[in-house]
């Protein structure tokens, strides 16, 4: 490089921009308008609205299958007509016990012994004496037939006129005698087969059998200790070998309260869920209204029929049952259900309204709604929500109209 080139590069450059100049303002307006954004955006993001977190279900079609609508709820148990605690009929000690809880039993089949030792040695005695007294009327049966041959003869040699009038009235007394002595042994032997047939029959009390067909629910004693048909009081001796329950006899027995039992009639069609089961509903229909009330809890029992019999259905089970409207006369096909089926978790109260909240475009949207019956766990719908919306289930305290939320899906929805 020559000292020309040099010496130009040294010069002073009289049209560059100074500071302050232009240029580096809108650089300074640039990163002023940056950090304004920035800030807006930051204060958007801390202020803006969060969205309420709820859990939502699909209001569903009312069911073609159900036979109609509620017009009275009320839970109860399952309860069996025909169950038995079984005893045995004297006092005794159980030697052995043959069932356990759930084994099935039919009438007469043996659930336990009891010590039969001492009845034993009773049926042999009273055998032996009965022996001893059939020997005794066979004695005198022999003794009668001797004194009425002596009393014939007596009588042959009196029409000879060859003995006195004194032996043969002997004769005739002593055949008399024979024949009371025969008859009062002859009693003996019933007697004594009488009381044959009373040892046998406390020899049989010491097997203790099922007096129905049913399933064992409670096994309550065990082999070696004292059982009695008569409650001692003390707590050491058991009354009963176990308890049998009937299961063909289950039914519902429910509590209906005095206000409503007007809407309850025998033979109506009744839907019950039990609570173990509640997706299983079961036809059933009303037996009889019991003609008594509870004073305490102003009630009236009501016995209801299962129309399913069922091995998952067992006695002290709850159970939830609703009393169907009955179908008017003439009306032919019932009509199809009306409205949408929601769960009942989702419907409030409001200021003397039913109400709920359904999800629209990322909102809650509060509605009035007009109720009909119930279903389960689940409640009709007439007006206000329409099948396939999203119902918002237990709202949370202080949800309002409008309110953002974020809807997730129920658990198996």
């Amino acid at each position: 490089m020559n000292k020309s080139e040099l010496l130009k590069e040294l010069r002073i450059d009289r049209d560059a921009p100074a500071d302050g100049s232009p240029s580096r303002l809108r650089l300074w307006i640039s990163i002023g308008v940056v950090a304004v954004v920035a800030a807006g955006l930051l204060v958007w993001f801390l202020t803006r609205e969060k969205p309420v977190e709820v859990t939502v279900a699909t209001a569903r079609a009312m069911p073609a299958t159900s036979s109609g609508t509620s017009v009275l709820d009320a839970t109860g148990y399952v309860t069996a007509r025909r169950q038995a605690t079984v005893s045995a009929k004297i006092t005794g000690k159980v030697r052995d016990v043959r069932i356990e809880e759930g084994q099935r039993v039919e009438a007469g089949d043996i659930l336990a012994t009891l010590d039969d030792s001492e009845a034993r040695v009773d049926v042999d005695l009273r055998r032996a004496q009965l022996a001893a007294a059939r020997a005794q009327l066979t004695e005198a049966e022999a003794s009668s037939a001797n004194a009425e041959r002596e009393y014939r003869r007596q009588q042959e040699i009196a029409e000879l006129k060859l003995n006195s009038a004194s032996a043969l009235d002997a004769a005739r007394t002593e055949a008399e005698a024979s024949r009371a002595r025969t008859s009062s042994q002859a009693s003996a032997v019933r007697v004594a087969q009488e009381s044959v047939q009373a040892a046998e029959v406390q020899l049989d009390n010491t097997i203790v059998r099922a007096p129905f067909a049913g399933v064992v629910t409670v096994k309550a004693a065990q082999p070696g200790e004292m059982i009695s048909p008569i409650s001692a009081g003390g707590g050491s001796i058991r009354t009963g070998i176990g308890t049998i329950v009937d299961m063909e006899s289950l039914e519902i027995q429910v509590d209906v309260s005095e206000s409503y039992i007007n809407r309850v009639k025998p033979g109506q069609k009744v839907e019950a869920v039990l609570n173990a089961y509640p997706d299983w509903r079961i036809p059933a229909s009303v037996i009889a209204i019991v003609p008594t009330a509870d004073r305490s809890k102003a009630t009236v029992k009501v016995r209801i029929a299962l129309g399913e019999k069922d091995a998952r259905i067992v006695p002290e089970m709850g159970v939830r049952v609703a009393f169907l409207e009955s179908k008017p006369e003439g009306s032919g096909q019932p009509a199809a259900p009306r409205g949408a089926l929601v769960p009942a978790g989702a419907l409030r109260e409001d200021a003397g309204k039913d109400v709920l909240y359904l999800v629209r475009d990322g909102r809650a949207a509060r509605r009035a709604v007009t109720l009909g019956g119930n279903l389960g766990e689940s409640r009709q719908v007439l007006a206000g929500v329409s099948v396939g919306d999203s119902v918002i289930l237990d709202p949370p305290d202080g949800l309002k109209d409008g309110d953002a939320v974020a809807a997730r899906e129920r658990a198996g929805e």
